[in-house]
């Protein structure tokens, strides 16, 4: 069992990296706590943002020589390569660090090695320590690097009885100013914000973060696939924030001249983009992680696909007995295929429960 003083230091180099998420991509989000030799904390740092220094740097421009014999706690591997910044692996060296704890090893084929440089150069290296917090806090960048795609947070508010509209088609307000309030800052995490045609059509979303200090606005994207959603005058293509639309190949988009857009093939069962299409180019264009804001159908596809990492559900106490589910056709015909959920988080957000979810690895029974 580790130190408690070392679970203390890494929990708090998991906290610092938070706070660079929505602002650090493509980059990861990492944090970083540098005690002296005698356990005193003496500097912290975290990745701010894409281009700037590391973790590792911003801490030791603050511990200064008081670094020299101390330990360092990342919540990433330190990274072995040079890109617009230095190795910070040769900065921890050159600064006379003499231990480091990391969380997570750097899946990056580019940067990884950082821990093997440190060991070469004499330094004790330990790693695994708080891995699970770690890599909950950088899920965007680690799904992005394992899986080539990315990592897709689904966020949706629902009545108690999983109703996401009345039966009128009606939806404004189910949750409170509190939760919506929340979605803003769920908004400025991401890279991109993503929302179907029928959402379009019915909500002509704004989709831009509001309220959340120092936000970078995330591409707002709208999976158009006939081009018919997305007109002129529509909230998204003001100049609040990037906007793409994804269209068919053979829609006829001639109305969407000026604005960004995309041509992806259609879905194999001719419903919709191909969602890992979607995901290909979103991730072409630097985007690591996304906010899936769309209605029930987007929601259906991206689950069928396995394209869905997380759920942030919002359910409010209120009752309507009819109306459209949350999720629609995933795929999912007998409950033995049901898609099974660990849930990570439960927390009251005014007078509504706010539940976050991952899927559990698939097993097989025998």
């Amino acid at each position: 069992m580790a130190p408690v003083a070392d679970v203390d230091a890494m929990r708090r180099a998991v906290a610092l990296a938070a706070r660079g998420l929505g602002s650090t991509s493509p980059n990861p989000a990492v944090g970083c706590v540098i005690v002296d030799a005698s356990g005193h904390e003496v500097g912290t740092g975290y990745h701010e943002r894409a281009g700037g220094p590391h973790a590792e740097v911003h801490a030791l421009r603050r511990a200064g020589v008081l670094a020299r014999g101390g330990t360092a706690y990342v919540t990433l591997e330190p990274c072995n390569h040079t890109g617009r910044t230095g190795p910070c692996a040769q900065a921890l060296i050159e600064a006379g660090i003499a231990r480091v704890v990391y969380a997570v090893a750097d899946p990056d084929p580019r940067a990884t090695g950082g821990a093997d440089t440190l060991r070469a150069a004499g330094v004790r290296v330990e790693g695994g320590l708080l891995a699970e917090e770690a890599e909950a806090g950088n899920a965007a960048w680690l799904t992005s690097v394992r899986l080539g795609r990315p990592h897709v947070r689904w966020k949706y508010a629902a009545t108690l009885d999983g109703r996401v509209a009345a039966a009128d088609g009606t939806s404004r307000w189910i949750t409170s100013p509190e939760s919506r309030a929340d979605v803003h800052r769920l908004r400025a995490e991401a890279d991109a914000v993503v929302v179907g045609s029928g959402t379009a059509r019915a909500d002509d979303p704004h989709l831009a973060v509001r309220g959340v200090d120092g936000a970078v606005q995330p591409l707002r994207v709208v999976v158009d696939t006939e081009a018919t959603a997305v007109g002129p005058g529509a909230r998204v293509l003001d100049d609040a924030a990037p906007t793409l639309v994804a269209v068919a190949e053979d829609a006829v988009a001639d109305h969407l001249a000026g604005t960004d857009t995309v041509r992806l093939p259609r879905a194999a069962d001719g419903r919709g983009l191909s969602v890992p299409a979607v995901l290909a180019a979103l991730h072409e264009r630097g985007v690591r992680s996304v906010l899936l804001e769309g209605g029930p159908t987007l929601a259906g596809a991206f689950a069928a696909e396995g394209a869905v990492d997380e759920v942030v559900g919002y359910l409010a106490p209120v009752l309507l007995g009819a109306g459209p589910a949350a999720l629609g056709d995933a795929g999912i015909a007998t409950i033995a295929d049901a898609l099974r959920l660990s849930v990570t988080d439960t927390t009251r957000i005014g007078p509504d429960l706010r539940v976050t979810a991952r899927p559990r690895p698939t097993t097989k029974e025998t």
